[in-house]
């Protein structure tokens, strides 16, 4: 699929970026992987690591500049767009940002990359953006909603595009164990804000395997959502302690603004729509046009006989479990040897 093709990735200096890359490589023999991000000391980190690979090519660019996105877009088969405003806290203190790059970046993605040919496009999505209760998953739901607007916004250009929507990403920057481990290692307690809490369980592989499915099988507009297990957020505090030989009981810190209870991957409503693909679901597309009287005439099977999938109501895994999968992760066996 990816023999002999130049792929771009937006935001490519991140946790998904690197997982990205180093599985891309091993899997296919790519004539370019681009990395396009605006940080150029993590360009520089990175860069270091491939040093002997003329195949992977950085370029500084923000998506917010649609100019720059042009330029880098020049020749390139395939995109995944991976770059957002994704903290949290960050997002609601800095609202207008946000918005420009999660919002404005994703038009000019899509703009540029029906302009420059581009033959598919898989943008990452978030739990965030199901049912959101904060200006990240706002953002978000309003990318997700361009990625699939953009098919027939395409028109008679050839660029197909579709997205990836996943929970917590084990390991991955911002996400809970990095944040115990630097807790861990300065020797303080590990914090929790509500020790129900509840996050999917999914890896950095998992991740980038469901972006590879896409690319190969999604039709025009799909969505994809991961299934994946679930642990409360003090069984995984629990574990830290346990793999890392600290003994120390948690604190509880309480509930951070815009934060949610348990991650939502797919509200009722989408659900109604979803079709269970094993290993995920796949929302297919829902692309109106203005002829809404068949609306009225065409029902779908009733939203009360639907309910959310979130982290509450899937798989739950027990302490047992939890250390088993924990302990499968190369970063957590990194640390254990450092």
């Amino acid at each position: 699929m990816f023999d002999n093709k130049s792929i771009l990735i937006t935001g490519g200096t991140g946790s998904f970026g690197h997982c990205f890359v180093k599985m891309t490589l091993e899997k296919y023999n790519p004539k370019k992987l681009i990395i396009f991000s605006r940080d150029e000391m993590k360009q520089w980190e990175m860069g270091k690591l491939y040093s002997n690979d003329a195949r992977v090519r950085f370029f500084i660019g923000d998506v917010r500049d649609k100019e720059r996105l042009y330029r880098a877009l020049d020749g390139v088969d395939f995109v995944v767009h991976a770059a957002a405003t994704k903290i949290v806290p960050t997002a609601e203190y800095n609202p207008f940002e946000c918005v420009k790059t999660n919002i404005h970046g994703a038009m000019n993605v899509i703009d540029a990359c029906i302009d420059c040919g581009v033959v598919g496009t898989v943008a990452l999505s978030t739990d965030k953006a199901s049912s959101p209760v904060n200006l990240y998953g706002a953002t978000k739901l309003v990318s997700d909603k361009l990625f699939v607007a953009g098919n027939a916004y395409s028109g008679e250009h050839k660029t197909k595009f579709s997205v990836v929507r996943y929970g917590n990403v084990m390991g991955s920057r911002g996400s809970v164990m990095p944040l115990f481990i630097n807790l861990i290692k300065k020797g303080k307690l590990l914090t929790v804000t509500d020790p129900q809490m509840t996050r999917f369980m999914m890896s950095l592989e998992d991740s980038v395997n469901l972006v590879l499915y896409a690319f190969k099988h999604a039709k025009q507009g799909e969505i994809f959502v991961q299934k994946a297990p679930a642990a409360t957020v003090a069984d995984i505090a629990t574990v830290m302690n346990e793999i890392f030989g600290k003994k120390e009981k948690v604190k509880i810190i309480g509930t951070r603004q815009g934060e949610k209870l348990f991650e939502s991957l797919l509200s009722r409503e989408e659900m109604i729509r979803a079709k269970d693909m094993g290993r995920f679901y796949c929302i297919p597309s829902d692309i109106r046009n203005l002829n809404h009287a068949k609306y009225f005439i065409e029902g779908q099977k009733l939203i009360s006989k639907s309910k959310d999938y979130t982290s509450h109501n899937t798989e739950r895994l027990n302490l047992k479990q939890l250390k088993k999968l924990i302990m499968s992760l190369d970063f957590i066996r990194n640390e254990i040897d450092a």
